[in-house]
């Protein structure tokens, strides 16, 4: 991880978080002239931890510490996916909230992405593995080690997807539609006849 005079170069600096409650990934992205530069990534264990609670603080502490440490000035976080087991994606959620909160509470913008568009803006394949995610960030960043636990690509690849819709936002390439009429109405030339 980097120290706080080489944080300073950056002109913005992402927060990726992949919430969990067994294993929380992060991963932090500096931009410079449009390009992203990783800074640091890795993962905080809870499970250690019994108490539900006790894991949510851990959370909410590791979080407000990367904010004080590299001085993010977004959060990237992924949404929770649905799943079949209601108790897990419910302790999914809180861990997600406990983190965005942190973010709150440091008046830090917080932007959330499904794991199909992360992975899509990724590698192109909303349904890629996240070994697929890994060694693609591995190309993109220029960074050879493989991390013990992919939880922090995934961090990782959360703080990616943001810089690179951000980066579409701002060239002012996204437009949103209110129907598929409106799109078909100012797009005529991008429908196959």
């Amino acid at each position: 991880m980097e120290t706080l005079k080489a944080i300073q170069q950056y002109d913005r600096i992402i927060l990726g978080i992949d919430p969990g409650t067994v294993v929380m990934g992060y991963g932090l992205i500096g931009i410079v002239k449009k390009k992203a530069h990783i800074i640091g990534l890795g993962v905080v264990k809870l499970d250690k931890l019994d108490d539900h609670m006790l894991k949510l603080q851990r959370i909410f502490e590791r979080v407000i510490s990367l904010i004080e440490q590299f001085k993010p000035d977004e959060l990237a976080i992924e949404a929770p996916f649905f799943g079949k087991n209601v108790q897990s994606m419910l302790k999914l959620g809180r861990a997600q909230g406990v983190a965005i909160s942190a973010a709150l509470s440091k008046q830090m913008q917080v932007n959330e992405y499904s794991p199909k568009k992360i992975k899509q803006s990724i590698t192109g394949n909303g349904n890629a593995s996240k070994e697929q995610v890994a060694a693609m960030l591995q190309r993109l960043l220029s960074f050879s080690e493989t991390p013990e636990f992919l939880d922090a690509t995934d961090g990782l690849a959360a703080a990616y997807c943001h810089f690179l819709q951000s980066a579409t936002q701002k060239q002012g390439t996204t437009k949103s539609y209110s129907s598929w009429k409106a799109f078909v109405t100012e797009n005529p030339k991008k429908l196959k006849k």
